[in-house]
């Protein structure tokens, strides 16, 4: 079982930078692939970027490549995700979550959910 926190959303504007994490609980989190995913209001559940246990390997969206880095810390048990370049259409609730395989892209490949960090970027 893991219990996934994320924190850092807020409201930022267009072109600035936010910081999301999520806190995992258990000594597991280093065997699981975690992920990054978005949903905005009346919209499907998108990716936005996943990496590997080791972290050694990362896999985003094209319409975040260039302008979002995730990463985790094994140690700490936490996954990161620096969105730069921001934009209004990245506006979204974002939450992390864990799964089993590498390059995982869709919402039922993964198993165990954060609730979720609002992110508003104005205009």
């Amino acid at each position: 079982q893991v219990q996934l926190v994320e924190s850092g959303g807020g409201l930022v504007q267009a072109g600035g930078s936010l910081r999301l994490s999520c806190a995992a609980s258990g000594r597991t989190f280093s065997s699981y692939v975690m992920g990054w995913f978005r949903q905005a209001p009346g919209k499907e559940r998108d990716f936005v970027a996943t990496i590997n246990t080791s972290g050694g390997s990362t896999y985003y969206a094209d319409s975040v490549k260039g302008r979002f880095t995730i990463s985790r810390d094994n140690a700490k048990n936490t996954v990161t995700l620096q969105m730069n370049s921001l934009k209004p259409e990245d506006t979204a609730v974002y939450y992390c979550a864990a799964g089993r395989y590498t390059g995982s892209v869709y919402v039922n490949q993964y198993i165990y959910w954060g609730q979720g960090t609002q992110v508003t970027v104005s205009s």
